[in-house]
């Protein structure tokens, strides 16, 4: 039988309750480095046994869990939270986020460089009504969402897909965004912070964010307060290639005065 498609997953994007609750079974599962009963689940997150049988299916639908005879293991440890379900997180501030960086983008001819993310994709969708802008980017969410705008010029690289992301990384993705320039590059992120810059969970991802922003005049990255201060696997740029941090004033202050020291203008939207 075969897997869902994308769209079909697309579709399936939990609400905000229950996308809560299916990231709280992936913590459940990747803290206990083992099989967890349905029986342990029910108890832990106060849900009926049929909701957690629902949510096991969807998730091993998705190849985030292993289901086995009476409850479910992690297939990956991990801290990334998949694309899917961080749509739901923080989504007032990704809004006044993406529309301070709109704000930020100049009239007219312009050119720009999108990463992945949700925070990225709400830029998107700010910048959808603008003529005479061409946006490239590696992440297939955002081209879908955009494409059948007749007023952009949409570019979208080549490269592997992560499950987890719906973001083309590797060779292709990063010689697509090395044989271009743009004005900014609008770089998602998992983690900012003065002692490891930009940072990400996945080291291709990187690599490939790297690429995209060597070759832009001005980076600006767009991050929710959750992320500031934080480092995580892999950095994808340096403080001194960032220009720009649009935030929201859940941020750490004393962070964000890290981050102003190391001469990035910071940009905090209210809540």
């Amino acid at each position: 039988m075969q897997g869902p498609t994308a769209a079909e997953l697309s579709q399936r994007a939990p609400s905000g309750k229950r996308s809560q609750r299916m990231r709280d079974i992936l913590a459940q599962l990747a803290a206990a480095d083992a099989v967890v009963s349905i029986d342990e689940l029910t108890t832990r997150l106060a849900v009926s046994a049929p909701t957690i049988r629902r949510d096991l299916a969807d998730l091993d639908d998705l190849g985030l869990v292993l289901r086995t005879h009476g409850g479910a293991r992690a297939i990956d440890a991990r801290d990334e939270v998949p694309v899917r379900f961080r749509d739901t997180q923080f989504r007032d501030a990704k809004r006044r986020i993406a529309r301070r960086v709109a704000d930020m983008i100049p009239a007219g001819p312009y050119a720009i460089a999108l990463s992945g993310g949700t925070t990225t994709a709400a830029v998107a969708k700010e910048l959808s009504n603008r003529s005479e802008l061409t946006i490239v980017t590696n992440s297939l969410t955002t081209a879908t969402e955009i494409a059948s705008r007749p007023n952009l010029q949409v570019i979208m690289t080549g490269g592997l897909v992560r499950s987890s992301s719906f973001e083309a990384v590797g060779a292709l993705a990063e010689n697509t965004f090395s044989a271009i320039n743009v004005g900014t590059a609008i770089l998602g992120t998992d983690g900012i912070s003065a002692s490891g810059g930009a940072t990400t969970h996945d080291e291709r991802e990187a690599r490939t964010n790297l690429a995209m922003v060597t070759h832009a005049q001005r980076v600006i990255v767009v991050a929710d307060g959750s992320k500031v201060g934080r480092v995580t696997l892999a950095r994808m740029a340096d403080l001194g290639q960032i220009h720009d941090l649009v935030t929201d004033a859940s941020a750490d202050p004393a962070e964000l005065e890290r981050l102003a020291a190391a001469d990035i203008a910071v940009h905090v939207v209210a809540l």
